[in-house]
């Protein structure tokens, strides 16, 4: 059985932290053991991974020190944020996997993903990154750092991140070296972050581009890339809402794939949020994969079981 685990960034670093090295570790400690558990009942498994607090403390950074160093462009802040949090799941789960017996390789791939340079997200940014900010924050950093900052939470006070270009993803370039490897039995970290945005130029060549792929899209052309049985999308619910933030809120448990595009079709699923993973297990189903599954990391393996979480099935 082949699973592709995509993480949200919360499996990193959750909400209410500052982001150091030290919680992410942590987190990404607690992550990996559910992984462990899926790795022990046999299963070649393809991991990746969010970038959104990450690539937004980076750009904070990268603004705030360019009077002393030249700041980096998006795609450059993309790689180096794939290389950090590929490092930190790469040695976390190999040591994890070293004290149970499991000689397994764990080997993260810089990875980049072909874009559409006309994407309408171009025009219009959807993909949220960075902290969450209250609505007069977000109107002083529109007028003083020329963000664009959008609402992405339906209540709460602090409801509104910046958003940047999130074209969808077309192709995995790195595809053939991937393959090989988990047919090896390597347990392959890939498309971090969504990977970083390529386009073909003039030339035909390569080369990057200011935007942050959606992970869970990504993720989905990696798991179409491995022909994997189970796409899992690992995020901060247990289970899928319909009706979210409303007095009708409903969770589900499962539904087929006629259902989840009725229901994302409705506007039932947030743009930037749960939309991109919903829209990514439809993809999945079409494209032949058994099931999709959409729940939080210590509700894994209950999730695969069929006692937790929200599973999509192709009927």
């Amino acid at each position: 059985m082949k699973v592709l685990i995509a993480l949200g960034g919360n499996a990193i670093k959750q909400a209410n932290e500052t982001g150091t090295a030290e919680e992410q570790f942590r987190n990404i400690r607690k992550t990996c053991k559910c992984i462990l558990e899926i790795v022990k009942l046999g299963s070649k498994v393809v991991i990746t991974h969010g970038n959104g607090p990450q690539a937004g403390n980076l750009l904070i950074q990268q603004e705030e020190g360019r009077t002393l160093v030249p700041p980096q462009p998006l795609e450059i802040v993309g790689a180096m944020t794939q290389g950090q949090i590929g490092y930190m799941i790469q040695q976390t789960l190999w040591n994890l996997l070293n004290n149970a017996g499991l000689k397994v390789p764990v080997i993260a791939i810089v990875t980049q993903v072909l874009v559409d340079e006309n994407d309408p997200d171009f025009r219009d940014p959807s993909k949220p990154v960075g902290s969450f900010y209250t609505e007069s924050e977000a109107k002083k950093l529109m007028k003083e750092k020329g963000y664009t900052i959008k609402k992405v939470k339906p209540s709460g006070e602090r409801a509104y991140r910046r958003v940047v270009p999130s074209p969808d993803a077309i192709d995995i370039i790195e595809k053939e070296g991937i393959k090989r490897m988990v047919d090896t039995g390597v347990v392959v970290i890939s498309s971090g972050g969504g990977g970083i945005p390529v386009v073909l130029n003039e030339k035909g060549e390569l080369e990057g581009i200011d935007a942050v792929i959606d992970k869970d899209l990504a993720g989905e052309k990696l798991a179409e890339v491995i022909k994997a049985d189970i796409f899992m999308s690992l995020t901060d619910v247990n289970k899928v809402k319909l009706n979210y933030g409303k007095p009708n809120e409903k969770c589900i448990d499962k539904m087929t794939l006629a259902e989840a595009e009725k229901y994302y079709q409705e506007g039932h699923f947030l743009p930037g949020s749960m939309g991109p993973k919903i829209l990514a297990c439809i993809r999945f189903l079409k494209f032949g994969g058994k099931k999709a599954i959409i729940t939080s990391p210590d509700k894994a393996i209950k999730s695969l079981e069929g006692k937790d979480g929200t599973t999509i099935y192709p009927k």
